[in-house]
């Protein structure tokens, strides 16, 4: 199992939460990890650029681009809105864990 992930989430709680109780956060940078705050950028450009796709596509279709087939046009909305409704679940999970955290008695 690979806990590099769940290790870095419970560091960046952990400097949330002593910022919250007003000390100074002990920052440990992992070797080698990832910012958590750009792969949650990129999986946000990810699913505006699916979006954008498939409302290109589905502009050129309604255009009556003889390039663009319906089955192309549903199948880019469907996985724009499964992307989206994933992000709104993710959005959701870590705004129930920022409250868990501030909710913590110190």
């Amino acid at each position: 199992m690979d806990t590099k992930g769940i290790d870095q989430m419970l560091g960046l709680l952990r400097a949330t939460a002593a910022q919250a109780t007003g000390k100074p956060a002990e920052t440990q940078a992992a070797p080698g990890g990832v910012d958590f705050a750009e792969v949650l950028k990129n999986s946000i450009e990810q699913v505006n650029q699916a979006q954008q796709g498939a409302d290109t596509l589905a502009a050129n279709f309604a255009a009556g681009d003889s390039n663009a087939n319906l089955h192309d046009v549903m199948i880019a909305l469907q996985k724009a809105n499964v992307s989206f409704q994933e992000m709104v679940q993710v959005r959701n999970k870590l705004v129930s864990a920022y409250q868990d955290v501030m909710n913590i008695q110190v």
